[in-house]
């Protein structure tokens, strides 16, 4: 691109506006941000993005992001600024973002100076152009990594797990997908075991039938065998927290991460990809909120969040119990951190009520639960887009 300034409209969908600011081809010395005051938080992350990457940021404030007139003489007032300083059709528009009012003003603004104008398709992740139309569309590079993602929407990334899972604890949960059916009992009790040794790394004493459970000992020794526990006095000992964890739960997160990792491998497309994502975010009033997300991906510069669960769901129906809990959660972080295109799905070893899977359709979760969890990859590789035509 010979453009070497974006003006870009900024909103709560930065996406637009940061992808083609990081494609190495499309990439611009400089990005105007025209903005109102209530995005200026938006304006900030956006810059706490592109400035450490050599690109130069400046903001052009409006004051109303609905007043069409307004908008439409203050980016004239930049073009003008603009026409003294840089080559003629050195700045194009990046019509993508903003509200409605702001893309028409820019847009008439724009095509009053001849200069060009593009935007960023929210399916395909092409840049085509709007002026001069006859321009060929470009498809943008994935190239954006979840640490700038995440920041360019407003929350820091502190800690994440990239690494793979360790071949005995990978067998580990290939067995306990494999047996599903006839673990979901057992794995239950070992679950609040787990959970209830949270502090000492040492649970409750199990009870005698517990301790006559056939399928229970099974579970205990391919759980000992791995290093993860061991029984000692008729309780549970962990070696460390991350044992109690992966216990816990947490072997479920490791096995949808190794087949995701599968599926990296073979579709490039697939350009970062995390585990146990810690991150930090302000909510509404300006307040620090901690969140940890299960497994995480972008994939052709879309966000993709995974939710993993080995809890039952018994209790759940019509209300607010943990299924829906766990819903709006993931419906809520993925809308905050990946915008409208942004996609979620709970991976649950247990089967979901009808209820649930019900209030999963309607929030557009997708899910993968119960018998269907060996089926995962085909789940996953369904869930992700076809390649481009």
């Amino acid at each position: 691109m010979t453009e070497s300034t974006h003006l870009c409209l900024v909103s709560n969908q930065p996406t637009p506006n940061l992808t083609p600011a990081l494609d190495p081809d499309l990439a611009p010395r400089r990005v105007i941000l025209l903005v109102s005051p209530d995005m200026t938080r938006r304006a900030e992350a956006l810059e706490a993005v592109l400035k450490p990457r050599g690109i130069s940021v400046a903001r052009w404030p409006i004051q109303d992001a609905w007043d069409v007139e307004h908008i439409q003489q203050r980016v004239l007032e930049l073009l003008e600024q603009e026409s003294a300083l840089i080559a003629p059709r050195a700045i194009a528009l990046n019509a993508t973002g903003g509200t409605k009012p702001m893309s028409i003003a820019a847009y008439e603004a724009f095509r009053a100076y001849d200069l060009p104008i593009f935007y960023v398709h929210p399916e395909h992740d092409r840049l085509i152009w709007l002026h001069p139309a006859d321009r060929p569309a470009v498809d943008i590079a994935n190239r954006v990594r979840l640490d700038a993602f995440l920041l360019a929407h407003g929350a820091r990334l502190e800690a994440s797990v990239t690494q793979p899972v360790s071949a005995p604890h990978q067998a580990l949960n290939t067995w306990l997908v494999a047996n599903v059916q006839h673990l979901a009992r057992p794995l239950g009790t070992l679950n609040w075991l787990a959970n209830r040794a949270e502090r000492e790394l040492l649970s409750p004493a199990l009870e005698p039938h517990q301790l006559r459970d056939p399928d229970l000992a099974e579970l205990l020794d391919r759980f000992a065998d791995a290093g993860l526990l061991r029984l000692e006095q008729g309780r549970l000992r962990f070696p460390h927290e991350a044992a109690r964890g992966i216990v816990n739960g947490g072997w479920l997160e490791g096995h949808v991460y190794t087949v995701f990792a599968d599926l990296k491998r073979e579709d490039r497309r697939i350009q970062d990809l995390a585990r146990t994502v810690q991150i930090v975010r302000r909510d509404a009033r300006g307040a620090l909120v901690p969140n940890e997300l299960d497994v995480t991906t972008l994939m052709e510069n879309r966000l993709y969040l995974i939710e993993c669960k080995t809890r039952g769901w018994r209790d759940d129906g019509p209300g607010d119990g943990p299924g829906a809990e766990a819903l709006y959660k993931l419906d809520t972080l993925a809308d905050l951190l990946g915008g409208l295109q942004a996609r979620a799905m709970l991976v649950s070893y247990l089967d979901l009520s009808a209820y649930t899977l019900r209030r999963a359709a309607d929030l557009r979760i997708r899910v993968c639960a119960g018998a269907r969890l060996p089926e995962l990859r085909q789940h996953l590789a369904d869930w992700l887009p076809r390649t481009r035509v």
